[in-house]
């Protein structure tokens, strides 16, 4: 009987030790301040016109977001990794498809303290048949998730060579975000 005390003892007083979330955030952190801090700027996400389609999809308190590919008003990742672009190009591509993803979640949750996790990511290489980085082109995108995320930007991930990618684009990245409703 002594033992089942104390363990009741330590059971209990290690629940009454833990930290609990901010009621209004789920980061000891602001989101938005933390993509200041690193000289993110966001921008507004255009609908694609060419098809029926949307850039995110709402199930329950999942967002899948539609693949994105590296271009933005001022600059254009395309070509073939491992023939037109470098392994570390292809790094700086996929960030800026980090960048855009994170504008569309923006434009959708209208708050990025709404990220529960970044769930999964499919990283598409538009590669040479030789070119076997793709893992290292798609850590730009992974990288900034976890910049901007901290652990909760940690995700399943498969990064995969392509023949071509939409538009000659370098990469696609499409993502499943866990929202907080």
């Amino acid at each position: 009987m002594k033992h089942a005390v104390l363990l009741f003892f330590i059971i209990g007083s290690t629940f009454s030790n833990a930290q609990e979330s901010p009621k209004n955030d789920l980061y000891d952190y602001d989101v938005e301040e933390r993509l200041k801090e690193l000289g993110i700027e966001l921008t507004e996400p255009s609908e694609p016109t060419t098809y029926k389609i949307s850039l995110a999809v709402k199930v329950d308190n999942m967002l899948y977001l539609s693949g994105n590919v590296p271009f933005s008003k001022t600059k254009n990742y395309t070509g073939k990794l491992g023939k037109d672009l470098t392994t570390e190009e292809g790094y700086e591509a996929a960030r800026l498809v980090g960048i855009n993803h994170l504008s569309t979640l923006k434009k959708y949750l209208g708050d990025l303290n709404k990220v529960e996790r970044i769930v999964k990511v499919l990283g598409m290489v538009n590669s040479e048949p030789n070119f076997t980085d793709q893992s290292k082109v798609i850590n730009g995108f992974s990288d900034l998730m976890f910049e901007v995320f901290g652990e909760r930007g940690l995700h399943a991930r498969s990064a995969v060579g392509m023949a071509a990618i939409p538009f000659n684009g370098a990469c696609e990245i499409e993502m499943i975000v866990q929202i907080k409703e």
